[in-house]
């Protein structure tokens, strides 16, 4: 039994695409790695009989192969596992990381699964699935820690990353811009029309701020992150009290050393305590002193994506 976690909702433009089609498919699963390897374990790819595919297992070395193999296991009905790579019979068939893969084909999987799946990746809920492995059996559980039998490889798929940026500007509209292009999802919050029309052209959701204050209806989830682009420093303290209430992951706000160290005793005279207050990331991104806000916005999403990496939301596992 292998058990590991998903984050970024890698999982479900295929569950997706085998519940929204109307014919049957497959679902490929990466269910062993050894050594490097392009894609994460529990990776998966759908395809379909026309050949199409959706989602990758690797950089395009094995992906039309695993389509003929998991055609044949759709004409036959039956569960079919392949390996690649290192200790593999194809040896026509290379990795270019050097590693080994094995790819578990599902024919036709129980589509009622995979629905529940979808609503509860809606619902943003924390989701174990197991595979069994010899007759591809779907399942939920409740409990990552549950027991299973053998020959199951059990996936905790995660909530995928989503993003709250308050802000008014340049540099709020294009962050927001590089967000919804990257396609994480994102809500822009802004007092200013400008910002939000924007951020609206390339399809982002916007919401109109009215007040100085975090909005009451937002959902934060351990998955969220919070970045605020104000130059007007006088939004930011009642704002950033109400989100370091949250769970969120990453909460950080534009500006500079002095900026920061001003905003830090705002909130601390508004009674924000210091173990509060350690969470909050400023000045923001990987880039000392980004001032243009294109290399602003790659610097700052480049830091929310290592932090979020970096999250222990789960650990591989082996019986």
């Amino acid at each position: 039994m292998t058990l590991t976690a998903l984050d970024v909702g890698a999982p479900m433009q295929p569950i997706r695409a085998l519940v929204d089609s109307p014919e049957q498919g497959v679902l490929a699963v990466i269910v062993n790695i050894e050594g490097p390897s392009y894609r994460p374990l529990g990776a998966m790819m759908a395809v379909f009989k026309d050949k199409r595919r959706v989602g990758s297992l690797s950089s395009g070395c094995v992906e039309a192969d695993i389509a003929l193999h998991a055609l044949e296991a759709l004409a036959n009905g039956r569960p079919k596992t392949v390996h690649y790579g290192r200790g593999s019979s194809y040896r026509d068939i290379q990795l270019p990381c050097g590693g080994g893969m094995s790819v578990l084909l599902i024919p036709a999987p129980d589509l009622s699964v995979l629905r529940d799946i979808c609503e509860c990746h809606a619902a943003r809920k924390v989701l174990t699935l197991r595979i069994h492995t010899d007759t591809g059996a779907l399942s939920l559980i409740g409990d990552t820690e549950a027991a299973v039998e053998e020959a199951t490889f059990v996936l905790q798929i995660n909530p995928e990353l989503r993003f709250y940026v308050f802000g008014k500007g340049p540099e709020a509209s294009t962050f927001a811009s590089l967000v919804q292009t990257m396609g994480h999802a994102i809500l822009l919050l802004s007092p200013d029309n400008e910002t939000l029309e924007a951020a609206m052209r390339v399809g982002c959701n916007t919401q109109h701020l009215t007040n100085r204050s975090f909005p009451p209806d937002l959902s934060v989830d351990a998955y969220t992150a919070i970045i605020l682009f104000f130059h007007d420093h006088d939004w930011e303290p009642p704002i950033l009290a109400q989100a370091l209430e949250t769970p969120a992951f990453y909460i950080g706000a534009q500006g500079s050393r002095r900026a920061r160290d001003i905003r830090l005793d705002e909130l601390r005279n508004m009674g924000v305590l210091e173990t509060s207050l350690e969470r909050l990331v400023g000045p923001v991104g990987i880039i000392p002193s980004a001032r243009d806000a294109g290399t602003l916005a790659v610097s700052v999403l480049a830091e929310v994506l290592a932090t979020f990496d970096a999250k222990p939301v789960g650990s591989p596992k082996t019986g």
